[in-house]
């Protein structure tokens, strides 16, 4: 028998390292046919409604008890002392006006949101509000409080002990406050009673409303859903709707569809906005805003006058003189000299933009006014809008 010398390893390494190869050149031809543009698309989901699948508003009156001496003053809050009078009533309490004193009561606002398609005996989260003059809801009881909704009719029932992330601490010389003590929540303290009625599953047709409504976002959502489906079940209304009608597979079973279409990705696109915060200086500029030629100065003039007192005494074993004081005036002018002429070049990008205005030296504040100058003469490719 012949020896090759050659290990059982040595053997079966090579067929291995083919088939690690293979599948690297594999994966690399599977990512060069991948469009450049693939990480930056979003899913559908992100970036639509669907229809009926949305949130209800629910408020209601109530009071909280159990407070520290930091409730309302009911000598001077009349309705928390008429609904603590008929709170009462209906437990069969008849207080007198004058047994009516407690620091231990206030009155709140109650809100909540019915996510879609709540059942009834779900329970929800709910947000207290102090409406009168309380200086804090720490450590308060929220009595059973209905929740309404814009209908009139009720659709929540909330009840339960204040988590309160704020606090407030006095002296007789200084007063302490983190966050908003008058303010607090109740995780899972509302219970549903009603229901919304709307079946999805009836619907022959689904509505996509875009969150930012586009035209060309709009028309690459119904090309996507169309050439998921292989048929023309999506339409394009307008650039904030785009109607998708159930198809013969999807009959009675909209979830699915819905769930195949909110995973479909496209690249939305956007309109070259500038927006402005004049107030805290802010600017946030799109990555489509471009300016035309056009040549940008900016410089102002600054005087500064500074005021010092110079003591001025006579020398050492002087025979006459006194000691006084003179003032002392400086004067500085800046003409803005160093600050150039800057010429921006056809196209120029928002990196570009700011490149040149950091350049002269400008901040926020003035950057927003020449961006207005520019937008005027008719050089910013771009819709301002001003928060």
């Amino acid at each position: 028998m012949k020896n090759t010398g050659k290990s059982l390893l040595a053997q079966i390494a090579p067929p291995l390292v083919q088939r690690t190869l293979m599948a690297v050149l594999a994966a690399a031809f599977v990512m060069s046919l991948i469009p450049a543009s693939a990480h930056a698309a979003s899913r559908i989901k992100d970036i639509v409604q669907f229809e009926g699948v949305r949130d209800n508003l629910l408020v209601g009156y109530g009071l909280v008890v159990g407070l520290n001496n930091t409730g309302d003053t009911l000598k001077t809050g009349h309705f928390t002392k008429q609904s603590l009078q008929a709170m009462l009533n209906r437990l069969g309490v008849k207080p007198t006006d004058a047994g009516l004193d407690s620091d231990n009561v206030a009155a709140v606002m109650v809100t909540a949101a019915l996510p879609a398609f709540s059942r009834q005996g779900g329970r929800i989260d709910v947000t207290v509000s102090a409406l009168g003059d309380s200086d804090s809801l720490l450590g308060g009881t929220l009595l059973v409080t209905p929740l309404l909704g814009a209908d009139g009719e009720v659709y929540a029932v909330a009840q339960g002990q204040l988590a309160v992330g704020g606090f407030s601490a006095a002296g007789n010389a200084e007063t302490v406050t983190k966050g908003v003590p008058t303010s607090g929540r109740i995780a899972n303290g509302g219970i549903v009673e009603r229901e919304i009625k709307f079946k999805l599953g009836n619907l022959e047709s689904v509505k996509l409303t875009l969150r930012n409504p586009d035209f060309t976002t709009a028309r690459r959502i119904s090309q996507a859903v169309n050439a998921f489906l292989g048929t023309t079940a999506a339409v394009t209304n307008d650039p904030s709707t785009v109607e998708v009608f159930i198809p013969d597979s999807y009959n009675q079973n909209v979830v699915n569809l819905l769930t195949d279409i909110e995973q479909l990705r496209i690249e939305p696109d956007q309109l070259a906005r500038v927006v402005i915060d004049e107030q805290s200086g802010l600017i946030v500029m799109g990555e489509d805003v471009r300016i035309s030629s056009v040549a940008i100065a900016q410089g102002s003039l600054t005087i500064r006058v500074t005021e010092a007192e110079q003591v001025s005494q006579p020398g050492p074993f002087a025979e006459v003189g006194t000691t006084t004081t003179t003032d002392r005036t400086d004067v500085q002018v800046d003409e803005g000299e160093e600050k150039r002429l800057t010429v921006l070049k056809p196209g120029v990008t928002l990196q570009d933009l700011v490149n040149g205005l950091n350049a002269l030296g400008i901040g926020p504040r003035d950057m927003i006014t020449i961006l207005q100058a520019i937008k005027t003469a008719g050089a910013l490719q771009a819709k301002i809008e001003v928060m």
